[in-house]
């Protein structure tokens, strides 16, 4: 019997880096400044004390070297506040404190908590709340970094069950195929294989759908799971070579399996031939080893919510599992035709939300190939180390994972703190 490799959600017994499906939902309508704060500048400072007082405020600290301070105001009463201190002559000025937002104009990036979390929340059409909402910058700094790079075409393999040709916000940046199942050749009846490549490298700023994290990325589509999610050992291990023959910098493998020797040779092969391999770390919610992000020459990845809490379903332990990335409610691609789903089949709307450590994986991958992007002569060894050492120590650090859940502004940036 043929080792079997079964893609998220359908296989979480064996620890698969799993995704679970949502209904497509509406971001929360943006606030267009932050709640209970404004910022105040004072003609004398020496008079601040006092004329905040008089209104039951206190001074607040100091913004920059601008001159103004940030108060602390009733949630609610930002404006009243405002226009009470605009009208007092001992203020230069008074306003909101206004929210700034990326430079993106991808319709769904306020949903894209993994890349820039303000501790936003998802509702649906009715203002039900989906996703509650999280911790601000419990994310992986991904616009940060697309101020130092934003890929420069280095190419990522995505080993998986293939990426869609009918979604217009990754398509295009698919520059090689292959299929290694007996599953319909260039294209993605399954769906994961999709929303993995998205979270590497969805366009960025195409006024539609999300960003991914790596947005100058390529991707090499390696199909290694078929049209129901399955796979073998040997389909992935022929997906590793064909991905370092065709250039892979970075090679990611959203799936799990157990240990064959023939796998563990196709992932050493490729190490020693420069590629950095990612893998996710299982849904089991244990510390049972999957493979092959157990292998030493692979960053082995769990999940963190938007609260940079161990998602409840990640497998963990620090001796194997590297590194953490958000996997729970983390949108991105899907295909725009019907896709399988288990037994069912499943209508996609393009984009939807995924859960599973092969999300998290996928970040993981992007944030690489960001560092490499970054650092054009770097080797696969300093990249992984970049990756991990610049990770942000997060509760959970060296018990679920070793070095943290990643920061690709870190990844970039040459002189971090």
């Amino acid at each position: 019997m043929r080792t079997k490799i079964l893609a998220s959600f359908l296989a979480v017994t064996m620890g698969v880096g799993a995704m679970t499906f949502a209904t497509p939902v509406s971001a929360a309508p943006e606030a267009s400044h932050v709640a209970g704060q404004i910022m105040v500048k004072f003609r004398d400072n020496g008079a601040a004390a006092d004329v905040l007082r008089r209104l039951g405020l206190e001074v607040g600290p100091g913004i920059g070297s601008t001159g103004a301070r940030l108060i602390t105001v009733p949630t609610g009463k930002e404006l009243q506040f405002v226009e009470a201190l605009n009208r007092n002559p001992a203020v230069e000025y008074a306003e909101l404190d206004q929210v700034v937002t990326p430079a993106t104009t991808d319709e769904y990036f306020p949903r894209q908590y993994a890349l820039q979390n303000d501790g936003q929340s998802f509702t649906n059409t009715n203002g039900d709340i989906l996703v509650a909402a999280g911790t601000a910058d419990a994310d992986v700094d991904a616009v940060e970094a697309w101020s130092v790079t934003t890929g420069s075409d280095i190419r990522v393999a995505v080993l998986d069950s293939g990426v869609a040709n009918d979604n217009s916000d990754i398509t295009p940046n698919v520059v090689a195929r292959a299929n290694f199942t007996k599953g319909e050749s260039g294209d993605d009846n399954y769906g994961h294989g999709t929303h993995m490549a998205g979270s590497v490298a969805a366009t960025a700023d195409n006024s539609a759908g999300v960003a991914g994290v790596c947005p100058g990325c390529k991707v090499l589509d390696g199909k290694v799971l078929d049209d129901s999610g399955i796979g073998s050992s040997s389909s992935l291990a022929n997906g590793i070579n064909w991905s370092v023959n065709n250039g892979a910098k970075v090679i990611n493998m959203s799936l799990g399996v157990r240990a064959t020797r023939t796998l563990e040779t196709a992932v050493d092969n490729a190490w020693n031939k420069g590629s950095v391999l990612v893998a996710a770390a299982g849904n089991g919610g244990n510390q049972r080893k999957i493979y092959p992000g157990a292998y030493p020459n692979v960053i082995a990845v769990a999940a963190t919510d938007n609260n940079d809490a161990k998602a409840s379903f990640s497998t963990y332990g620090s001796s194997w599992v590297d590194v953490a990335a958000p996997g729970v409610n983390v949108y991105s691609t899907f295909p725009n035709h019907e896709f399988v789903l288990g037994t069912q089949n499943n209508r996609s709307w393009g984009y939807d939300v995924g859960n599973g450590t092969s999300v998290s994986s996928a970040i993981v991958a992007a944030t690489a190939a960001l560092a490499w992007s970054a650092d054009p002569g770097a080797t696969h060894t300093s990249v992984r180390t970049k990756v991990e050492s610049t990770s942000d120590k997060i509760a959970g650090t060296g018990t679920y994972w070793a070095h943290g859940r990643v920061n690709a502004h870190n990844a970039v940036c040459s002189n971090c703190d």
